[in-house]
């Protein structure tokens, strides 16, 4: 005997589409950005609303209980920012990052806490974000034109010379003491004097302070403070 389901065809069995639809969780405290993606993804045949979220601790429960395909992610959002859940939740979902900020500095902090993309609001239409999260579910990786140079910026400071580290950081406070009374042009006597040291003691903190500073001489040693003060 036939069953009924058999004669379904496949594409249109309801549990097959529900199965071939990309599951999607929308995170973000502002509802009306939820409301709009959640239209978005409503529409689409590809795409299927699995769950909303308005704060990051919020967040991590959605996706724990729902396993979506993909979670779209703002990244400033009350109790836990957006980097800080993707880093947690990017082990059972793909993680798509929708905010308004392009620094630098979010876009890598999101890259390496696992996103799978990083778009920027204004940047896209409807149909590229459907593209987007269809991407990002089988595996891609993107970045909106913002993101993609932002990251670019990100890590040419990375390869930028690390700067020299200034006086009141490589210093004791003891020699900072001493520096700044060679700053104001003090021989060893008048310091010991003035801070109740040994000559010798002096002596000693000023060829740790040449050192730490890599300068051979008192000009050199007064031109590298002023030059961070």
């Amino acid at each position: 005997m036939t069953e009924l389901s058999e004669l379904v065809p496949p594409e249109t069995d309801p549990a097959a589409l529900w199965r071939a639809q990309v599951g999607v969780a929308i995170v973000d405290d502002n509802a009306v950005i939820r409301m709009g993606l959640r239209a978005l993804v409503e529409a689409s045949d590809a795409l299927r609303f699995v769950g909303e979220a308005g704060d990051g601790e919020a967040a991590v429960d959605l996706v724990r209980a729902t396993l979506p395909d993909v979670v779209l992610l703002d990244v400033r959002m009350p109790r836990r920012d957006g980097v800080a859940v993707a880093r947690e939740v990017a082990q059972w979902t793909k993680v798509l990052m929708l905010t308004y900020s392009d620094a630098p500095e979010v876009v890598e902090a999101a890259v390496e806490a696992g996103a799978g993309g990083y778009l920027v609001h204004g940047q896209f239409d409807s149909g590229e974000l459907e593209a987007s999260i269809l991407a990002v579910a089988r595996g891609a990786f993107l970045l909106s034109p913002p993101a993609a140079q932002a990251l670019r910026t990100a890590r040419a400071r990375e390869r930028e010379p690390a700067a020299p580290r200034r006086p009141e950081n490589c210093l004791s406070e003891r020699q900072r003491e001493v520096m700044e009374a060679i700053a104001q042009g003090k021989t060893n006597g008048e310091i010991a004097r003035e801070l109740f040291l040994s000559e010798k003691t002096v002596k000693n903190h000023v060829n740790r302070i040449f050192a730490s500073l890599g300068v051979r001489t008192r000009a050199e040693a007064i031109a590298w403070w002023l030059s961070g003060a």
